[in-house]
């Protein structure tokens, strides 16, 4: 009874302390692995001695197994085979090419720099191969990346991870039996890979066959079912060929999702959950198993052992497996440097130590005191500097450049044609097309397709695009695609004309700006536009507070009424959209549409309203088929020559061709 009252304490002991380690690390937004291994050292045989892995025995083995397994399939789950196209090559070459460019330098620098045997040695560079998801992803939510960048490292970080645990059993296999052959060798790796993929991806089919077909289950069970059959199939294939099951894992993962199974969102927040889980415990065992005495022995050798790998060994890794890959120099330096070692090597790397001592081979402590100071020199320098160099580097989102508009209508034309001639890379998607061909007649790319689908999306530029906008003519069309967007994307702005609920329920838009004004009647704009019954004007807001009071005064009565709709503004020079949030400054630009029905016909001359000699309005011809599509405006009062490419003729004319069907 005392027995496992000592172990169930020692469970909720791990648990607690892993919990508590990922809420100080979500409040500081560091990588959680930096707080796992702190305080797992510090509760540890090290430290407080409040946690004693060694009482769980073989049970630890079991735990550490399992959950790697759910780790690999949680990771696998969030790959987007869309995704992993584009840079399959790249991902491919990390995996094959890299992991033996690791091996051999890890190996080299180990032998070398820390005096191991090289037996030892490339056991140990074997056990450093993999970096990991647990790892990479806390970072790359940390970061935002560029969507192709993040595939690459959120690839590399699940499959290097089932391909090193299984690279690092056949070199164990061999330090155990030095007769081993290079055909034996080679032999055991492709079984073990081949067993993996095989089970893996029948299992996967089963398993996504079986969710769609099961419309009987609710939501908790099929949750269920899929830890079971995961940790089944993970069962089998170890059952057939030792560590192959980690591969099965990865691959039920990349299956199941590509499948598109109902409920998939529920899925993937079942699975991140537990995987948070599995990873605190595990790595507060594993980290708490650690004795700092033994890292301490290794001393400067270790130490510069780790360096040349994060120096020498992965830039080495990353020049040749992204040749030819079209990736700069500044993509290709990031993924040099953040390579950060996490669970699946600490968990490999216990194991091992516990074999070799039963084997009677020297040097198993040792290889795991370095595998841990790796995992914390790795985590602690590039974890934690990686949204540093990321910026410095100018990789973030908020350096992303380019436009994304679904809704070729008239008013996503206009929108989009504003941008272009701002500088802006402009791309948009419509299911119609017609209205496609209209935006490729004015040199502006378009795709023809349905923009729920991740792929289309892909396509026109999104992964690399500063910011997204729906304009479609349905507004819960435009918020479900935002929606999409966001989880998929992440783009630094997400804009979308849509209305929020009146109980003020916005969980799901909090990333979603209402794309100009809380209410656009944007159906109605568009038969504006069609019906050349809008002028396109601008006001440029004055510094003095008593002229800016007038202006605004008019301009928010025409926008109350519905006469009104502000489009793009220019401030500090930068064009963007008006959303809902803006608040207008002293000297913004702002260029709106004005309704003005039976008002103007097509030969009408230019109208000048005068508040305080800024605001300006010019007839926009948007009948479709018009041979003479024109825009006049007045001269803005007091421009300068230096200003030239700022005047509101220059933006006003940006609206010339929009909606003009070419012969």
């Amino acid at each position: 009874m005392e027995g496992s009252f000592t172990l169930t304490v020692l469970i909720i002991t791990a648990l607690i302390a892993g919990v508590l380690a990922q809420v100080v690390a979500n409040y500081f937004r560091v990588p959680s692995i930096v707080f796992l291994l702190i305080f797992g050292l510090g509760l540890g045989r090290s430290g407080l001695k409040l946690i004693e892995p060694s009482y769980l025995d073989s049970g630890l083995e079991v735990i550490v197994s399992l959950s790697v397994a759910l780790i690999l399939f949680e990771g696998g789950f969030n790959l987007q085979l869309q995704n992993l196209g584009k840079v399959s090559s790249t991902i491919r070459n990390l995996t094959t090419i890299g992991a033996l460019i690791s091996l051999v330098g890890g190996g080299i620098a180990a032998y070398y720099l820390s005096e191991f045997p090289w037996p030892i040695a490339f056991l140990y560079a074997s056990l450093v191969v993999v970096t990991g998801p647990t790892v990479i992803n806390p970072i790359l939510k940390s970061v935002n990346l560029d969507q192709r960048l993040s595939t690459i490292l959120e690839g590399e970080g699940v499959l290097i991870d089932a391909v090193g645990a299984i690279l690092a059993v056949v070199v164990l296999d061999v330090v155990l039996n030095n007769n081993a052959t290079v055909f034996e060798i080679t032999q055991s790796l492709i079984l073990r890979l081949g067993i993996g993929v095989i089970i893996g991806v029948i299992g996967g089919l089963l398993l996504s066959g079986f969710l769609r077909r099961s419309q009987f289950l609710a939501e908790d069970v099929k949750s269920s079912v899929v830890l079971a059959a995961v940790l089944g199939f993970f069962a089998i294939a170890q059952s057939i060929q030792s560590e192959s099951g980690l591969m099965t894992a990865v691959l039920m993962g990349i299956v199941v999702r590509a499948k598109a199974i109902p409920d998939e969102r529920l899925l993937l927040k079942f699975n991140r959950q537990l995987t948070i889980l599995a990873v605190s415990v595990v790595f507060i065992l594993l980290s708490a198993n650690l004795s700092i005495s033994s890292i301490l022995v290794l001393g400067w050798g270790g130490v510069l052992t780790v360096l040349a790998m994060m120096l020498i060994v992965r830039p080495l890794n990353i020049l040749v497996s992204t040749w030819n890959s079209g990736l700069n120099w500044r993509q290709k330096l990031f993924l040099a440097w953040c390579a950060p070692r996490g669970i699946v090597a600490a968990s490999v790397a216990s194991l091992f130590a516990l074999i070799l001592t039963e084997k009677g081979v020297n040097g198993g402590a040792s290889i795991k005191a370095l595998v841990f100071l790796t995992i914390a020199m790795t985590v602690f320098l590039q974890g934690l500097t990686a949204s540093w160099v990321a910026k410095r580097l100018c990789l973030t989102n908020q350096d992303f450049e380019g436009v994304v508009i679904v809704g070729c209508s008239p008013l996503g034309l206009l929108v989009a044609k504003l941008l272009q001639n701002a500088g802006q890379d402009v791309s948009m998607i419509d299911t119609s097309a017609e209205s496609c061909k209209v935006a490729i007649a004015q040199n502006i790319p378009a795709v023809v397709s349905n923009a729920m689908d991740i792929k289309t999306l892909a396509a026109g530029g999104l992964d690399h695009a500063g910011t997204f906008i729906a304009l479609t003519v349905n507004p819960d069309i435009n918020l479900a695609i935002a929606q999409r967007v966001t989880e998929e994307f992440s783009p630094p702005k997400v804009i979308a004309v849509y209305t929020k609920p009146q109980d003020g329920s916005t969980t799901d838009q909090l990333e979603i700006q209402q794309a100009f004004g809380c209410r656009v009647a944007i159906k109605a704009w568009n038969q504006h536009l069609t019906q050349n019954q809008t002028q396109l004007g601008e006001i440029t807001l004055s510094e003095n507070i008593e002229n800016i009071d007038l202006q605004l005064a008019q301009f928010n009565s025409l926008l109350i009424a519905d006469n009104l709709l502000p489009i793009v503004l220019m401030r500090q020079q930068k064009l963007q959209i008006v959303t809902a949030e803006s608040i207008w400054e002293a000297g913004d630009r702002i260029i709106y549409l004005l309704y003005t029905p039976k008002l103007l016909s097509s030969s009408s001359n230019a109208i000048t309203i005068d508040v305080s000699s800024e605001l300006f309005l010019g007839e926009i011809n948007t009948e479709i088929g018009a041979d003479n599509t024109t825009i006049t405006t007045e001269p803005k009062i007091g421009a300068t020559k230096e200003a030239k490419s700022l005047e509101p003729q220059d933006f006003l004319s940006m609206a010339r061709e929009i909606l003009k069907n070419p012969e």
